[in-house]
Parts: structure tokens; C-alpha cells; sequence
């Protein structure tokens, strides 16, 4: 649902990607299940804690969700947030099952293992360019990270109770050589 940050209490919902007319309008990448819903669970604030926003929704254009927030009024306020991440403390989410859900989140930290045991890694970060979820796991040997998309069939299984996600990589994705 949401991405995670540096700070476990908090929660990414979605991020600035531009301007929205001339008024202040922002529009945002929603990281929630309902794009609607990044206005949810009350103000937001920036990565580093250092600015706090109301926020609610106007509607939707395209994947972005156009939004208002309190003290942006014109298109240069608007523009100048653009790559601004918006978060949430984690305890205003609501409660997920265990069984049957968690927050992207949650998943950092999780031992990246593949089907057959090998350990590729810990997840480090879930991200998502325009084409779809990708899990960015930290090989144990250090270097570079590899972004594993987050399919069903890539990443069969999450299992936040015992630690790890399971992955059935593409070949090659994890090879010597790969990441150069």
C-alpha cells in the first residue's frame, strides 16, 4: 500500500510529482489501495518532519490524484514541492491482518529469500517508476542493489511473522556480472 521510511512510526502515502493549475493544486502519486485516500488520515508531512500540511482531494487526473494543501496558493509554491514525499504517522493507518496484509513498509528489513533457500539479500526499499512495484533487495556481499519486480510470480510469498519475502527472480537478475 504505502512506501516506507527512514523512521518505522511513519508511513509514505504518496508523492508530489507536479503542479496542478494556478491556485496551488498539487498532483500526487497515491501509495495507497484508494487513491482518495492520501487525504484520509489527516495532515501530512515532508520526509524530514520539517513542514506539515492539510491536505484534501480535488479529484483524479490520469494516476495522480489532484490535491490541495493548506498554504500552498499559487503554481510556483505548487511546483516547488514537486518530488516531495507526504507521510503519515503509522499509528493513524488503519490495523491490517497479518494473514492477509501489510504496508510496503513493512516489508523493509526482511530477509530476501529464494525458493530453493538461497539468501539474496534484505529488502531495503519498495520502489515503483511508472511501470509497476519493484522490490530493491541489498545482496549480502554489499554493492549494488537489484530490483526484483514485485509480482506473484517473481515473489511467490511475504511472510512478515517469520522475517522474509520468497523470490523466484528472473535468470540472470542475480548472477555475477548482473548488476555491471
Amino acid at each position: 500500500m504505502s512506501q516506507a521510511s527512514p523512521d518505522a512510526s511513519r508511513v509514505c502515502l504518496g508523492v508530489i510529482v507536479g503542479a496542478h493549475g494556478v491556485r496551488g493544486g498539487v498532483k500526487v502519486k497515491p501509495f495507497t489501495d484508494d487513491p482518495q485516500a492520501v487525504a484520509a488520515y489527516g495532515p501530512v508531512e515532508t520526509k524530514d518532519g520539517s513542514r506539515r500540511f492539510r491536505i484534501e482531494t480535488a479529484g483524479m487526473a490520469k494516476d495522480a490524484v489532484i490535491c490541495r494543501l493548506e498554504g500552498v496558493n499559487d503554481r510556483d509554491q505548487a511546483e516547488a514541492l514537486r518530488g516531495t514525499e507526504l507521510y503519515v504517522d503509522r499509528a493513524r493507518l488503519p490495523k491490517v491482518d497479518e494473514e492477509e496484509g501489510w504496508y510496503y513498509a513493512d516489508l523493509i528489513g526482511l530477509a530476501a529469500v529464494g525458493i530453493d533457500g538461497r539468501v539474496y539479500g534484505r529488502v531495503v526499499g519498495v520502489q515503483n517508476f511508472g511501470a509497476g512495484d519493484l522490490i530493491e533487495v541489498a545482496r549480502p556481499e554489499g554493492g549494488l542493489t537489484v530490483l526484483v519486480p514485485f509480482t506473484d510470480e517473481n515473489v511467490p510469498s511475504v511472510d512478515i511473522e517469520a522475517g522474509r519475502v520468497t523470490l523466484d527472480p528472473p535468470g540472470g537478475l542475480f548472477e555475477e556480472g548482473a548488476d555491471e
